[in-house]
């Protein structure tokens, strides 16, 4: 049998609606059931003659992904989807219901991850493969799909799961540019996230591409010992150099760039360190997010601060005249809170296996 096309590929569907004579309006009226109403696969077809309904649904792939298990927390507004790739591979997604009525739905990039940092374990698994622009969006679609019956969508879109978005640049910006199209998701810039470890040019291009889209910088250390000890990539762009692009970021766009900071126990956490990180960030637009640790397998050496640290450490930068928040972190139950995503359903099903 054919391949079958993505509904995500524009040009193969319009090569394929030529073939069957189908009017393009018609294709129209299927993306935007499928893309901006997330009414489903049935719904989409029935937008089409019935002469071609049964063909062009054998051709076209709607999901790339296979939805593996649904987790619901039992302590907050979180839910994690785990994903199935056509390869076997296992992916995970997670939306997080705000106390203000919004969504948001953190995406994965990559299975697994090469930036190996300490304190993530979708880093102690490995970098496994890239994720194609296709299987991003369809954590999108899926996602919206699971929550139409709650009159929810997906408000905000962060590039935060699995994997370092830059590493896959070209599926990255391939996704970026399907969500922002007015004949794709239409989905707001300005309400798409990208957070990375810090790849400088990749950066820059982002930004230079999609000016209205936001940047996350995992910063963590404005020292570059402590940075290299817990991020291993830092080694090759030091604190110099991602100031640097920071600066350089915050010409390029109107929005700011956050800067997120794991707290870490007697590693990042003190006064002098938050000294040191108000010092690095002024004359920047910055905002900055304090993040709580969430314990991970196969890091026993890193404990999270006490409230009474975060709270202190937060103060400080917020006297030194920078915008700061406290991370709420959700999903921590159902291990789906900031840095505990990790494809544990394919390693148990492995294990068995062998």
């Amino acid at each position: 049998m054919t391949d079958r096309i993505s509904l995500h590929d524009s040009v193969g569907v319009d090569l394929l609606r030529r073939e069957l004579g189908i009017d393009p309006h018609i294709v129209h009226r299927v993306r935007t059931v499928f893309f901006k109403k997330f009414r489903g696969r049935e719904a989409a077809i029935t937008e089409l003659p019935c002469g071609v309904r049964n063909v062009f649904a054998e051709r076209i792939q709607f999901y790339p992904l296979t939805l593996d298990a649904r987790l619901d927390s039992e302590q907050d507004g979180a839910t994690k989807l785990v994903f199935a790739t056509t390869s076997g591979k296992r992916i995970e997604s997670v939306l997080l219901r705000a106390g203000t009525g919004r969504t948001a739905l953190c995406i994965s990039s990559q299975v697994g991850c090469a930036a190996n940092c300490d304190f993530c374990a979708t880093g102690k698994m490995g970098f496994h493969s890239n994720l194609t622009a296709a299987e991003m969006l369809d954590q999108v679609v899926q996602a919206n799909e699971q929550i139409a019956g709650e009159n929810r969508s997906v408000r905000n879109i962060v590039f935060m799961g699995m994997g370092e978005p830059f590493h896959n640049e070209s599926e990255l910006y391939d996704a970026l540019d399907t969500l922002v199209d007015g004949r794709g998701f239409n989905h707001p810039a300005n309400r798409i996230l990208i957070s990375t470890v810090g790849i400088p040019d990749a950066m820059l291009r982002c930004a230079r591409r999609y000016p209205t889209v936001n940047q996350a910088l995992s910063l963590h250390s404005v020292r570059d010992d402590i940075r290299e000890s817990i991020i291993p990539l830092a080694r090759k762009y030091s604190i110099d150099e991602l100031r640097a692009t920071i600066l350089h970021l915050n010409a390029l766009q109107p929005s700011t760039v956050m800067i997120e900071y794991l707290m870490l126990a007697s590693v990042n956490d003190s006064l002098r360190d938050a000294a040191e990180l108000a010092e690095f960030l002024t004359g920047l637009r910055v905002h900055v997010n304090l993040i709580p640790y969430n314990a991970i397998e196969g890091a026993p050496h890193l404990v999270g601060s006490s409230r009474n640290v975060r709270d202190a450490f937060a103060a400080a930068l917020k006297a030194a005249g920078l915008t700061t928040t406290i991370r709420y972190s959700m999903g921590a139950d159902i291990e789906a809170a900031c840095g505990q995503l990790v494809q544990k359903m394919e390693r148990g099903r492995l294990a068995r296996a062998t």
